[in-house]
C-alpha cells in the first residue's frame, strides 16, 4: 500500500491547482482521507486495449495507408532497374538491378528524353505561374468587389467544371487549327497554344478554390489600406497576396502536377516529336504491340517525378493550411 503523507491545507490547494493545470493519468485528483490526510494516486498500469482504443488505431491506419501509397512507387522503381525491359519480370521486386534502362532512354537518338523533359518543365512552370496570377485576380474580384453578374459568374464556374475536359477535345482542336491559320505562333503544334488551353481549363476551379480562401482575409484590412490612400491594385499586390500565400502555393503545385501528367490535350495539339511533353513522348515507348520497353518507360517516369517531388517538398509547409483554411466559408 502506498505511503500516506499529510499535506497542509494551503499546499493541498496548490497541488490541486497544479493538477488542474496539468491533468495526467498518473495524477488525476487529490483524494481525501477520513483522518484529514491527502493521497495522490499512483500511475495506472499500461493497458494495450486502452491505448489502442485511444490512439493506437490511428497508427495502424497510418501504416496501412503508407504501405498502400508506397507500393506503386516501389514497383515502378523496381521495373526501372530491370535490365530486361519487360514488365512481367518485375513482379519479383528488385530481382535484377541495373541502370541499363536509364542509359538507354538518355542515349537513344530516337527518344529525345531531354527535350521532352525541358518542354514539360517550361509548359508546366508557365502554366502554374499563369494559373496562380489569373486565378488570384479573379478570386480577388469576386471576393472584394460587388458588380452585376457576380453571383451568376460564381455559379457558372462551378457548373462548367462539372463537364470533363475530354468532351472539349474536338472543339479545342478545331479552334486551335483556326487560330493557327491566322496566328501560327499560338496555333497547333506550339507550346504557347497548349499553355493557353491549360490556362483556360484550370481557371474556373482554381478561382473558386482561391475565392474561399480570400474570404477568410478580413475586409477591415482593405478598408484600413483605403483610408491610407491605397487603391485596389496596391492592396492586391502588396497586402493580399502575402496573406494568401498558402493557397497560391497549393494552386501552383496542383497546376504543375496536372500539366505534367496531362496527356489527351497534349497528344492532340503537339504533333512534332521535338515539341511533345514527357506524358506524350514516353507513351511511344510502350505503344508498339510487338515490343514495349516498360523498363525505359519506368525509368523515364521516375525521372519525370523528380521535379514534382522537389516542388512538393519545397511547398509542403503551405499545403495543409492552403487546403483547409478556405473550407470554412
Amino acid at each position: 500500500m502506498a505511503a500516506q503523507h499529510p499535506v497542509p491545507g494551503s499546499q493541498a490547494g496548490l497541488i490541486a491547482g497544479e493538477i488542474g493545470e496539468f491533468p495526467d493519468a498518473s495524477t488525476r485528483a487529490v483524494t481525501s482521507q477520513g483522518d484529514g490526510t491527502r493521497h495522490i494516486p499512483t500511475k495506472r498500469p499500461f493497458s494495450f486495449g486502452r491505448w489502442f482504443g485511444a490512439t493506437g488505431w490511428r497508427h495502424l491506419v497510418g501504416v496501412v495507408m503508407v504501405v498502400f501509397s508506397l507500393f506503386p512507387i516501389v514497383f515502378v522503381v523496381s521495373s526501372s532497374l530491370n535490365p530486361n525491359g519487360t514488365l512481367t519480370g518485375s513482379n519479383a521486386l528488385f530481382s535484377k538491378i541495373g541502370l541499363d534502362s536509364y542509359v538507354r532512354i538518355l542515349s537513344d537518338p530516337q527518344v529525345p528524353f531531354a527535350t521532352w523533359f525541358a518542354n514539360t518543365l517550361i509548359i508546366a512552370g508557365v502554366t502554374a505561374l499563369g494559373t496562380v496570377f489569373l486565378g488570384a485576380l479573379a478570386a480577388y474580384s469576386f471576393s472584394r468587389m460587388r458588380f452585376t453578374g457576380r453571383r451568376f459568374g460564381l455559379v457558372s464556374i462551378v457548373v462548367v467544371q462539372m463537364f470533363p475536359q475530354l468532351l472539349a477535345v474536338v472543339a479545342i482542336f478545331l479552334l486551335m487549327s483556326t487560330i493557327g491559320d491566322l496566328f501560327p505562333a499560338i496555333g497547333l503544334n506550339t507550346h504557347v497554344g497548349l499553355i493557353m488551353v491549360y490556362l483556360g481549363g484550370a481557371l474556373g476551379v482554381n478561382t473558386y478554390l482561391m475565392y474561399g480562401f480570400f474570404n477568410t482575409v478580413p475586409a477591415s484590412i482593405d478598408e484600413a489600406a483605403k483610408i491610407d490612400g491605397a487603391g485596389h491594385a496596391r492592396i492586391f499586390f502588396t497586402i493580399i497576396l502575402r496573406l494568401v500565400a498558402p493557397i497560391l502555393a497549393v494552386v501552383a503545385l496542383l497546376s504543375f502536377i496536372a500539366s505534367v501528367n496531362e496527356f489527351v490535350v497534349a497528344s492532340v495539339l503537339l504533333i512534332d516529336t521535338e515539341n511533345q511533353t514527357l506524358a506524350v513522348g514516353l507513351t511511344k515507348l510502350v505503344s508498339n504491340p510487338r515490343y514495349a520497353d516498360w523498363s525505359a518507360f519506368s525509368a523515364g517516369a521516375v525521372m519525370a517525378a523528380l521535379p514534382v517531388v522537389a516542388l512538393f517538398l519545397f511547398l509542403q509547409k503551405y499545403i495543409v493550411g492552403g487546403l483547409t483554411a478556405g473550407a470554412v466559408k
